[in-house]
């Protein structure tokens, strides 16, 4: 941008101090003081904004609640998903208004994932706006709005059902018995747009757009390929950012 962005009304340059009041922010790697213990990490983070555990305790009580049996645990002794719940509980403490979250769920389990955006869903309905980087698509559903964006430059910005109803492909999913062959042979079909894997299919859209399941059938079986497998897929959100990177990139 131009620089003239305004958080809340506040300067980032000049005004930094307030902002930092507002603002509760997450990163991407645990970075709490491993030698202390959940209380004492806690009890710090409140300490530094003039605040207590007990002012803001209604804030942070779900969380919480969850490691409190383990308050006298050293954080660096913590699994994955506790220390992801305390490092939450710290960026809350001090009740502020603008929440960032840097990749929270990289490198927990499914089920801390998912409990982890149980969590956020109940802080959203407290008046704390949100603000999520992740790398999972999946999670990007769970968003009022998402921005994609690829190298720093935003491809689109839109609720999670606005950015699908704009990927305006007719998509097929087509699968065989040898996958990377079926890659590679559908690379070169004369009408291929993009051709992604996509679990145990690949996702193709064509230039076209009126993707012949009968043809790319008959192609692929003079290519030799046994069970083939073609049929139209409702597109998502990481359908909707391969097909955006693909243009931004050519």
């Amino acid at each position: 941008d131009a620089g003239n962005t305004r958080l809340n009304g506040f300067d980032p340059v000049n005004e930094y101090k307030k902002i930092r009041q507002i603002l509760g922010y997450m990163p991407g790697r645990f970075s709490l003081y491993p030698d202390l213990s959940v209380e004492e990490n806690l009890n710090f983070y409140a300490t530094v904004f003039g605040t207590t555990i007990e002012e803001n305790y209604d804030l942070i009580a779900d969380i919480y609640k969850q490691i409190e049996p383990f308050k006298n645990r050293l954080a660096g002794r913590l699994s994955g998903g506790m220390k992801q719940k305390l490092a939450l509980s710290c960026a809350l403490v001090h009740k502020p208004q603008i929440l960032l979250l840097d990749e929270p769920t990289t490198g927990v389990d499914a089920v801390s994932r998912s409990e982890f955006w149980q969590m956020l869903k109940r802080l959203q309905q407290k008046d704390i706006t949100i603000v999520v980087s992740t790398p999972y698509m999946d999670e990007a559903t769970l968003c009022d709005r998402v921005a994609l964006m690829q190298k720093g430059t935003v491809l689109s910005i839109d609720t999670p059902q606005g950015i699908i109803d704009g990927f305006g492909k007719k998509l097929l999913a087509i699968s065989s018995e040898n996958k990377f062959n079926l890659l590679t042979d559908m690379r070169n079909f004369y009408d291929t747009n993009s051709i992604f894997p996509f679990g145990q299919a690949l996702h193709y859209t064509s230039k076209s757009n009126v993707s012949n399941p009968v043809e790319i059938r008959e192609y692929l079986e003079n290519k030799g390929h046994k069970n083939i497998l073609v049929e139209e897929a409702k597109p998502d959100i990481e359908d909707c950012f391969m097909e955006l990177m693909r243009k931004h990139v050519s």
